[in-house]
């Protein structure tokens, strides 16, 4: 079992105007085999949330703690957070030109691993992969996220998710863009690195639909940089029905 621990996190951002504060408190807590939606308006901080407890550069931690497992995320770099085992699933996936999927894919695993996973096995694992989320073969070969599209992107995200085997993994509006059809492939890759790995997930939406595939088991209203009311999966029927007016200006 792993812990996830948000304790009175408050996060700023450095502007034109000087600091701004982002986050305002929040107290979160995480378990393997949890799976944790995030909901509410733009500009609430749901992905400040993710990108800090990630560690993102441009935010600035000014109170609270993160820890995973008991240990300080927050004085950990980047990669270390990554290799504690947690998994940043992000909204808008960066281009890597010169760097091929299957080259990326096995480099990443090796540095979790701490030795490089046996070609026949690895090949075996990332055809596994690809077929379980529809994706032509050719793929493994094209530079990372270069020219893909949306549903490309998110299905590449999910994929490493699956290969990579985190703790804990924060899924930064992983519906955004997709069709249908894309949505109910990535949402069943994400139940399926769930069920295999005891996996801890944290899901940042602004919609219901997602939510019918990756059953919540706790919701959590965010507004104005804080958690305002947290629930059950009922409460992200209410969301869809009745929209976030309440909540602004808590």
């Amino acid at each position: 079992m792993s812990t996830l621990e948000i304790r009175g996190l408050q996060v700023s951002v450095n502007t034109d105007a000087g600091a701004v504060e982002i986050l305002k408190g929040v107290d979160l807590t995480i378990k393997s085999g949890e799976t944790h939606a995030i909901m509410g308006p733009n500009g609430s901080g749901k992905s400040t949330l993710a990108y800090s407890i990630a560690g993102h550069p441009k935010y600035s931690i000014t109170g609270g703690t993160v820890t995973l497992d008991g240990v300080d995320l927050l004085e950990m770099t980047v990669d270390e957070r990554a290799k504690a085992g947690l998994f940043l699933a992000m909204q808008y996936p960066v281009e890597v030109p010169g760097v091929s999927v299957s080259n990326f894919l096995r480099t990443a695993a090796t540095a979790l691993r701490g030795e490089a996973p046996k070609l026949r096995t690895w090949v075996g694992e990332v055809k596994d992969a690809m077929e379980a989320l529809k994706m032509d073969p050719a793929f493994a070969t094209r530079n990372v996220n270069e020219g893909f599209s949306g549903g490309e992107k998110k299905r590449h995200e999910i994929m490493q998710l699956e290969l990579l085997k985190p703790k804990i993994a924060i899924l930064d509006e992983t519906d955004s863009g997709l069709d249908v059809d894309a949505l109910r492939i990535v949402s069943e890759g994400v139940v399926r690195a769930k069920e295999a790995n005891n996996l801890g997930v944290l899901l940042i939406t602004h919609y219901t639909r997602i939510l019918r595939y990756i059953k919540p088991d706790f919701v959590h209203v965010f507004a104005n940089g804080k958690i305002v009311e947290e629930g059950g999966a009922e409460l992200a029927e209410k969301l869809e029905a009745n929209g976030y007016a309440e909540y602004v200006g808590s």
